[in-house]
């Protein structure tokens, strides 16, 4: 499960959720977390932070000031602006103790270790990330996946979820209204023995995509599995996530590639698999 990407105060908490940083409500078991900037390099390690200090010149103090009230919506007054260890790049602070960093134009932000480009609101990280970890849909193996055709079935989407998961049950359900979709369901159980109990359970039942619906949205606890049940198709659903780096349920895979951890709201759930039945 995962936690939100974002946990900012005040403005900078609407201006990620404006950029797409907290698309999740990500009750995390492990999250997958973008990478954050590593070590400094040679160039900038040799910088000395006490050479920098010291306020920004004016007129790069007034750029920032100007672009970031503009572009962030009820942006609380910045306290000062100071010169970063690292050229080119400023310390801004606001309300006291929280602090974001910013190019000399305030064109760039980063916010919790994640680059935002402030005139579109763009996470250039997050969008980095992706393209990182995207999957090959034709690589997925739908073999060891729970499959629910709905209506036609023409669009498809796969989800790696954990029966116990809080935010896989409510994103059952918006996946459960969806028409004409066929989803993947692979099981996860990454929440401890009872998940790995219920997934059991639910690969072995002699319909395991209608025990999983009924669990997971009715709440009809599933058969326990028979002993010899072969369940190595979860084996090889955690082998594949680790390979691919999910680390948390909810976590989609659209048609395109494109790769979203949590539940995703219903509106932009069929935003994205409108978008990615586009490109496929």
């Amino acid at each position: 499960m995962h936690a939100p990407r974002f946990t900012l105060p005040l403005a900078i908490a609407a201006f990620a959720a404006a950029c797409g940083g907290a698309s999740e409500p990500k009750d995390k078991a492990g999250g997958a977390t973008a990478a954050k900037p590593g070590a400094a390099s040679p160039a900038v390690a040799g910088s000395s932070s006490a050479s920098n200090a010291g306020p920004a010149d004016a007129a790069v103090q007034a750029a920032i000031r100007k672009a970031l009230a503009e572009r962030i919506p009820n942006m609380p007054p910045i306290d000062e602006i100071s010169r970063s260890p690292i050229a080119g790049l400023y310390e801004v602070r606001y309300g006291g103790t929280e602090i974001l960093y910013a190019d000399a134009a305030g064109d760039h932000v980063i916010v919790q270790g994640a680059i935002i480009e402030t005139r579109t609101r763009t996470d250039l990280t997050e969008q980095r990330m992706e393209k990182l970890l995207a999957i090959d849909f034709a690589q997925l193996p739908l073999k060891d996946a729970l499959v629910i055709k709905q209506g036609t079935g023409a669009r498809k989407v796969a989800v790696f979820a954990d029966p116990n998961c809080g935010y896989c049950k409510r994103f059952e359900r918006d996946l459960a209204a969806l028409k004409d979709v066929t989803v993947y369901t692979f099981l996860m159980p990454i929440l401890g023995p009872d998940s790995t109990a219920k997934s059991n359970a639910i690969w072995c039942a002699k319909d395991g995509a209608k025990a999983w619906r009924a669990w997971m949205i009715e709440g009809v606890t599933p058969e326990a599995a028979k002993p010899g049940c072969n369940t190595a198709g979860l084996d090889r659903n955690l082998e594949f996530a680790r390979k691919h780096r999910i680390n948390g349920t909810p976590a989609v895979v659209f048609e395109d590639g494109t790769r979203k951890p949590g539940a995703i709201p219903a509106e932009a759930l069929e935003k994205l698999l409108a978008q990615a039945s586009r490109k496929s």
